[in-house]
């Protein structure tokens, strides 16, 4: 799959799913049932123990997944995601270092970024979407619809705190996918291996992903 491949798949299912757990087991057990879901993609965090190993593992099982690296803070660690299959590498920030990395390996650079400052930078940086967090926090859909007026032409992923009252109207200001974490992939539903339970989840937030669309 090519850089623009997995862009184009990213921006076509309008979610990507946070993997943010307390071991690999989970993670890997997260990751394979939002695919199973019908999101065929998922960032898997840093801050996984095993994480690298987590990447490795999925894409051997399910080699058309666009498996990710999450929080991804530096160049040396950035190499290790890569050279386990990562698709994309992505941080809560802008860092330099892991975006340069990203395309010289050819995949999908997502830095962090909040203020205009920010989002200029990263995508001058070369960032193939910039991902606004904390998105809620700061505002939420109406910060996001205001950082595209002036930048049309950006990208952006609203992550942090989008939940399913606030998903449809996301995407309406503008986004062009959703960063979800634990409002898609409970802890305690991926511990109890609810898979219903995360399948409901995973309709639910495509669901509002198509209507937003719909009503745009």
């Amino acid at each position: 799959m090519t850089r623009e491949e997995a862009k184009t798949r990213i921006e076509t299912i309008g979610i990507l799913p946070g993997i943010r757990v307390n071991s690999a087991a989970d993670a890997a057990y997260a990751a394979e049932t939002v695919y199973h879901a019908g999101i065929p993609v998922a960032e898997i965090t840093m801050t996984v123990p095993g994480a690298v190993g987590v990447i490795k593992q999925l894409l051997q099982r399910l080699p058309d997944m666009i498996v990710g690296a999450g929080t991804v803070l530096d160049a040396e660690t950035a190499r290790k995601c890569v050279d386990a299959g990562a698709r994309f590498l992505t941080s809560p920030g802008l860092v330099p270092d892991v975006v340069a990395y990203a395309l010289k390996t050819n995949v999908l650079a997502i830095p962090g970024a909040l203020t205009p400052t920010e989002v200029i930078a990263a995508w001058r940086a070369g960032a193939d979407f910039v991902k606004i967090f904390p998105a809620a926090p700061m505002g939420g859909d109406q910060y996001l619809r205001s950082l595209k007026v002036p930048l049309p032409q950006v990208p952006l992923i609203a992550a942090g705190g989008v939940n399913q009252q606030t998903a449809i109207s996301f995407i309406r200001a503008g986004a062009a996918a959703l960063g979800v974490g634990m409002e898609l992939l409970p802890k305690d539903a991926v511990h109890r291996r609810e898979e219903q339970r995360i399948h409901e989840l995973a309709r639910r937030f495509l669901g509002f992903v198509s209507e937003a669309r719909t009503q745009s």
